[in-house]
């Protein structure tokens, strides 16, 4: 379902200001498996040409040898027919919580899936949509009082979405409701947390609340929270989106000529200047408004931006992979959304089966994030939440990014043209260039789009 989300592009195109007090630590005890993990969407309709459950399968090892800790399913429920979207619908118009969508199989099959992904040594959430129903779920008829209703006293869409209806938050009941459904879950398929769609447009107490009842069914749960409030994330979620970092990425995209995607009407959008020194703004804006140990969900696409906003190629061009690195070694958990480790570059159509990806195809891409999971996964200093600070490096160039987090060293171009990149070389004596396994070397320049990561 298309988002409206919020910019904060005026605030990250600045320069860095000095970083005042961090917040408290967050209360979230995180899951030790969560710390070096890599996070992959899963889109089960488009991944396989029979888009089930069991056609999946097969891909959970091809995931495991690419170094996935954490599959996150798109919504699993079955799709309201009322206000019915496309020809099979939005995802998010859920019509009953405790359900499978028969078009990808049974729960029999989603919990076969679970367990594979469990003795792969990989974990599983599931998108969990709270803040609204489609129109045709049986609390509609059955209990009309869990919704919201306008000025004219009728249950409602927000936004454009006119296929579902809006819960009303003040009604206790309906919070026991939907936390019970979360449980079912945790209990009937033995998954291992959730990502909450807009999760921001659901009150924080909820939140704060519904976290001790979940872990009171199981512990270490993951929860991923679809906003970038850091009031979710003081007692309720381990992660959430780091949306205002995708945008600074457009917008230095833009800057460098390479933002190509056209909207619905047929225009480009227009970005403020900006240029990579602007992400050190944005790493001091997050260390002073979200509490200490907090994560962050870096990504160049997924499933809103692949339909809705671009592909990674049109919103970011030869800049591509060098922002791929920066989801990597920036603060937070990296993500993976279906197709991407095969350079996929056409947008999934939504509410219709489309085309899977060419599983297969482009093995340098594969081996690129293959190689990038590794340096998450073998690099304290990458974890999420404890790792190291980023010690910023001193370009020549504002276009240029060049920064360490322990023992690894991270150099990027994302500008226009070939830029040098130090007045001043920083040593890089027993370092390895983690793409090539060779000792590192540091050119005077890099082309735009050029990147470097070394590693000790």
């Amino acid at each position: 379902m298309k988002k409206f989300l919020m910019s904060l592009l005026g605030l990250a195109a600045v320069m860095p200001s000095v970083a005042q007090d961090a917040p408290a630590k967050t209360t979230v005890q995180h899951p030790e498996w969560s710390r070096d993990a890599v996070i992959y969407e899963v889109n089960v309709r488009q991944f396989t040409p029979e888009g089930t459950f069991h056609a999946f399968l097969p891909h959970i090892e091809r995931l495991r040898d690419l170094g996935v800790d954490i599959l996150w399913f798109m919504p699993i429920h079955p799709i309201s027919e009322e206000g019915r979207k496309g020809g099979l619908g939005s995802y998010y118009a859920v019509r009953d919580y405790k359900g499978v969508n028969p078009e990808f199989g049974s729960i029999d099959d989603f919990r076969e899936v679970v367990k594979a992904a469990h003795d792969a040594g990989m974990k599983v959430i599931i998108d969990w949509v709270p803040n609204h129903s489609g129109c045709d779920n049986a609390w509609v008829k059955d209990y009309p009082d869990r919704y919201a209703r306008n000025a004219e006293g009728k249950m409602f869409g927000p936004y454009d979405w006119t296929d579902v209806f809006k819960f009303d938050y003040s009604n206790p009941e309906m919070r026991v409701a939907m936390t019970d459904a979360m449980q079912y879950w945790l209990r009937e398929a033995d998954i291992d947390g959730f990502r909450c769609d807009v999760a921001g447009e659901v009150p924080v107490d909820f939140w704060n609340e519904n976290r001790p009842a979940l872990e009171s069914v199981k512990k270490d749960i993951f929860m991923l929270a679809e906003a970038p409030n850091p009031e979710l994330m003081e007692h309720a979620f381990d992660m959430d989106y780091n949306w205002p970092m995708k945008d600074l990425f457009s917008a230095i995209a833009a800057t460098s000529g390479q933002y190509t995607f056209k909207g619905a009407d047929g225009t480009v959008r227009s970005f403020p200047e900006t240029h990579a020194d602007a992400i050190y703004a944005r790493l001091d804006e997050e260390a002073t408004k979200y509490p200490g140990d907090s994560y962050q969900m870096n990504m160049i696409t997924n499933h809103d931006l692949n339909s809705w906003e671009g592909t990674e190629f049109e919103r970011l061009g030869n800049l591509q992979q060098a922002f791929a690195v920066l989801t990597y070694t920036l603060p937070g958990m990296p993500l993976i959304y279906t197709g991407q480790e095969v350079g996929l570059d056409r947008a999934f159509e939504f509410f219709v089966k489309d085309n899977p990806p060419a599983w297969g195809s482009k093995p340098e891409v594969s081996e690129f994030y293959k190689t990038l999971n590794n340096l998450k996964h073998n690099q304290k200093a990458l974890r999420a939440g404890d790792g190291a600070a980023v010690e910023r490096l001193v370009t020549a160039s504002p276009d240029v990014i060049a920064f360490r987090r322990g023992n690894v060293m991270v150099v990027a171009n994302l500008g226009a043209k070939e830029e040098r990149l130090f007045k001043k070389s920083p040593k890089v004596k027993g370092m390895t260039d983690i793409f090539t396994g060779q000792a590192a070397v540091l050119p005077k320049t890099l082309p735009a789009g050029g990147y470097l990561v070394f590693a000790e």
